[in-house]
């Protein structure tokens, strides 16, 4: 007789009773249990050791991904990594034991509860619900720079949304690009929204007696860029040169650059708001 944890292995990493009864004892099982060698994660589901916690939660509470959790596993970035999964639960259901998760009821679609996992505009929309303004549109802008999401589903999947967190997603949908060209680029972008600051497109571009560059926000009546800089490095002296070049060419052709770092979008956003303004005010001759 095959082994449970084989049997489970070439499974996927889990199963239930029932699906494996035809393949081996119930004794095989609770001695597979015991020994550690599979673990019991609900009422009739056994999973082999090691999985991951969003895995074993989305079958302990026979739920689906949902939220940020969701986001995570669609590759779009999150600021911060939820602690806990996220899960979507059928409307009053009452909740069973399980694994630390935060848990939400709501009806889903058919496709999502056959793929455990909410769609990429519903998923971009509960993050909407739940996330600052600036989370969310970075949220947003991924999931629209993949084109596996069009604007024009999100709008329609906000415009049917009721409840919490409406407004907010609202508001993200209306503004939300696919453009964006980084997840900081876009917590930038957030910001100037946020203060009401107008002019500022994603990912102008700039030309000049041949010389050609695209700046992550463009202000062309101003000639105004602002550069979000992450944890990126020069890896080389060439790096470095061409860098620089880029930046010589950019105030030749009369553009003023502004870079701001990860830790001044995130930690001091009053600042880059104050600095963009002023130098607004000086281009603009305000």
């Amino acid at each position: 007789m095959e082994p449970v944890d084989q049997i489970l292995a070439r499974r996927g990493g889990w199963a239930t009773a029932r699906e494996l009864a035809g393949s081996v004892s119930k004794h095989a099982i609770g001695k597979a249990v015991a020994c550690g060698a599979i673990q019991r994660i609900a009422l009739g589901i056994y999973a082999l050791p090691g999985l991951p916690a969003d895995t074993l939660a989305v079958l302990a509470y026979d739920g689906v991904l949902s939220h940020v959790s969701a986001a995570a596993a669609s590759g779009l970035p999150l600021l911060v990594t939820p602690e806990k999964p996220h899960l979507i639960l059928p409307p009053h259901r009452r909740p069973r034991p399980g694994p630390p998760a935060v848990l939400h009821w709501a009806d889903v679609s058919s496709a999502e509860r056959q793929g455990r996992i909410t769609s990429l505009s519903r998923t971009v929309a509960d993050c909407a619900r739940i996330l600052p303004f600036a989370e969310a549109l970075a949220v947003a802008d991924a999931a629209l720079a993949t084109r596996q999401l069009l604007g024009d589903d999100l709008l329609s999947e906000v415009s049917a949304m009721r409840g919490p967190g409406c407004p907010n997603a609202r508001r993200v949908a209306a503004v939300a690009t696919p453009l964006a060209g980084s997840f900081l680029e876009s917590m930038l972008r957030a910001l100037l929204i946020s203060a009401g600051i107008d002019g500022f497109e994603p990912q102008v571009l700039v030309s000049h007696d041949g010389f050609r560059a695209r700046v992550d926000l463009g202000h062309r009546p101003a000639r105004l860029a602002l550069e979000a800089e992450g944890f990126e490095y020069h890896g080389s002296r060439q790096d470095f040169a061409a860098d620089c070049y880029r930046y010589d060419e950019l105030n030749t052709a009369g553009w003023l650059v502004l870079r701001f770092t990860y830790e001044q979008i995130i930690g001091d956003p009053a600042w880059v708001v104050a600095t963009v303004r002023a130098a607004l005010a000086q281009r603009l001759g305000a």
